[in-house]
């Protein structure tokens, strides 16, 4: 793979480790005012300009390009993890705020299968605002010898609205994917595996290029309990935390068990009741609990794994929920402890190989970076990873085109037309984001 100051290199380049110039980066206090919304502040660009991990009005956004890598096949990780820390260890740094997140920062996609062309990338923006409770700062960075100069932070022009919207079949059509959901069920009643997250596509196409920052401020809005994310063309609205790393303490919000909302409080109430006692979503939900746990244990002392999950409300859902927590015993940074992670059961299925295998047969498509962890790191290692859900893809070679994708857990009780509707469900927030009125 290579470094570049921007673009994407060729999956046949060679491997480069090393930038040319050292990553100068400086933070700076911001006046937390004109932080109050970070993505208001995002300047218009091209769709793969912006970056974002923003909830409730806290995170970081990124535009610009200082450097940036992309590594495919298994080792994307890996590869990713030594190319950041060498740029980091040989980094210039000036930080005047020291707090996660301050200081040098990649946001960062990775795509779910190992032999995915899209790969794994970190994007180090040359501006990146951050906010964290009443305190904001500027990052601004160069691959240079110099001191970056000062950047510009205010609201920006209203981003456009996307017009003539049209959604069309992905890979499978909504049938071909119900009966790919009945062959998975029946593979699960045959004791073949105990469960497996089948996911489908759905095709968008708009009249003219998609302005990713429409996209973000709308999934903002109505879905304020989610990380709104955007890397490298990749946006979404994720409710899932895979992991957080903040001065030794490591936290991961499992989500697994799906049921719909209907609007009415007290039918709903009683809607979350039943998904508590679940019988199937509970055995979905603990699987996917389960494998967190296993695979943060090693880098871990004190865990606190709950008995029981809690019920989290979204406008579109109702999730099943565990949050899991333990005490970091290593150095392992959180991009490492993103790939012990990946593939959980919740975007995967149990046992692990078994469940992969007939993802790769049934869904007929190149999930590409959904269901992969998409978050940020600094230069200490610390950092947010959630996984890329609810989202959609730009295509890099036309920007008036995209993917959504949304997935469901399969397991023995599981019922095709049921899993469809809860797709379908899963697909509101994108759908709704790419139609939705200018407020």
């Amino acid at each position: 793979m290579t470094s570049l100051p921007a673009g994407r290199p060729a999956p046949s380049a060679p491997a480069v480790h090393a930038p040319a110039a050292p990553l100068v980066a400086r933070t700076v206090p911001l006046d937390a005012a004109l932080a109050a919304d970070l993505l208001a502040v995002l300047p218009a660009g091209g769709p793969t300009d912006a970056c974002s991990w923003v909830r409730r009005g806290e995170g970081l956004v990124g535009w610009g390009r200082a450097a940036s890598h992309v590594a495919v096949g298994p080792d994307r990780f890996g590869e990713l993890e030594r190319w950041w820390s060498g740029l980091v260890d040989g980094a210039v740094v000036r930080d005047e705020v020291d707090l996660p997140g301050t200081g040098p920062v990649a946001f960062g996609s990775v795509a779910y299968a190992a032999g995915s062309a899209e790969g794994g990338t970190l994007v180090v923006p040359e501006v990146v605002v951050g906010r964290r409770g009443d305190v904001a700062w500027l990052t601004t960075m160069s691959a240079g010898a110099a001191v970056p100069g000062a950047a510009e932070v205010a609201p920006q022009p209203a981003p456009p609205r996307p017009v003539d919207v049209a959604f069309s079949d992905g890979a499978l059509s909504p049938a071909d994917w119900s009966a790919a959901v009945a062959t998975a069920v029946a593979r699960i009643t045959a004791g073949e595996l105990d469960k497996v997250v089948l996911a489908r596509d759905l095709g968008v196409t708009t009249r003219s290029p998609l302005d990713v920052r429409w996209l973000m401020h709308r999934l903002a809005e109505r879905y304020d309990t989610t990380w709104v994310f955007a890397v490298d063309g990749l946006v979404g609205a994720t409710p899932e935390l895979l992991v957080r790393r903040e001065k030794g303490l490591v936290t991961s919000r499992v989500l697994a068990g799906t049921i719909r909302p209907t609007g009415d409080d007290a039918h709903d109430l009683a809607l979350a009741a039943s998904l508590a006692r679940s019988s199937k979503d509970l055995e979905e939900h603990e699987y996917a609990v389960r494998s967190v746990a296993d695979a943060l244990a090693p880098h871990c002392s004190s865990m606190n794994v709950p008995e029981a999950p809690f019920v989290l409300h979204l406008s579109n859902v109702m999730h099943l929920a565990t949050d899991v927590a333990g005490v970091l015993v290593d150095d392992t940074s959180s991009l490492t402890l993103a790939a012990s992670l990946h593939p959980s059961a919740a975007v995967c299925g149990t046992p692990r190989l078994v469940a992969d295998d007939v993802i790769t047969e049934l869904e007929h498509m190149d999930r590409g970076r959904y269901a992969g962890p998409v978050g940020w790191i600094d230069a200490a290692g610390d950092g947010e990873w959630g996984i890329a859900l609810r989202c959609g893809a730009v295509d890099r070679d036309d920007a008036s085109r995209m993917r959504l994708f949304a997935g469901c857990g399969i397991v023995a009780g599981s019922d095709p037309d049921d899993e469809l509707a809860e797709s379908s469900a899963k697909l509101v927030p994108m759908r709704d984001a790419l139609t939705a009125d200018a407020p």
